[in-house]
């Protein structure tokens, strides 16, 4: 293969190989959605049984509705919105669900040399934080967001902002953990 002419801590595998998930993960998630929308090639059965997207939309809409109703408001789902009573309501499109921020992760943790153990280890837990992440803004934004015009950025630019500099402070640190057993000195 391709990739073997390289050595395993080769930067340029790395990059290549980042690179080749990071376009595979996003573009698949973009064609399946498309698979799962009614339209020119919606495939029924995709939609029906194998949703991955509308499943993981599910759940962040219900979550956040139960946390909200935790803190006293009124909070009602339907299969793309979110509506706090006396507040906003907001609209969980594809774009909300930070399938593009997790095939960024995933592509950089399952490109890195590392062994396979740490790898699934820190994988689960980024996605997982993501997502608590995209809990959490979603329960502020049906909190506190107003849909005013003069914002200046909107909610997903200071979102994608901050999931990043995180994204990249556990990337930096996780790299740098060296797997390697301490060494027993008194063997010495």
């Amino acid at each position: 293969m391709f990739f073997k002419s390289f050595g395993n801590d080769s930067p340029v595998r790395f990059v290549l190989a980042f690179l080749t998930l990071f376009t595979v993960f996003y573009y698949f998630n973009i064609l399946f959605f498309g698979l799962t929308s009614p339209g020119n090639h919606y495939n029924a059965f995709l939609d029906e049984h194998l949703n991955y997207i509308r499943t993981l939309r599910y759940l962040l809409l219900h979550i956040s509705a139960q946390i909200i109703n935790w803190f006293g408001f009124t909070a009602i789902t339907s299969e793309y919105e979110l509506l706090v009573a006396g507040h906003t309501i907001i609209q969980l499109v594809y774009s909300c669900l930070g399938l593009g921020i997790m095939s960024f992760f995933a592509a950089f943790v399952l490109a890195y040399p590392k062994k396979i153990k740490p790898k699934l280890i820190f994988l689960a837990a980024g996605i997982l934080s993501i997502q608590i992440l995209n809990i959490v803004r979603f329960v502020l934004l049906a909190l506190f967001w107003t849909n005013k015009k003069d914002h200046l950025l909107d909610h997903h630019t200071i979102f994608n902002i901050i999931i990043y500099i995180i994204i990249a402070i556990s990337l930096y640190f996780w790299v740098k953990h060296d797997e390697k057993a301490p060494i027993d000195h008194a063997t010495n």
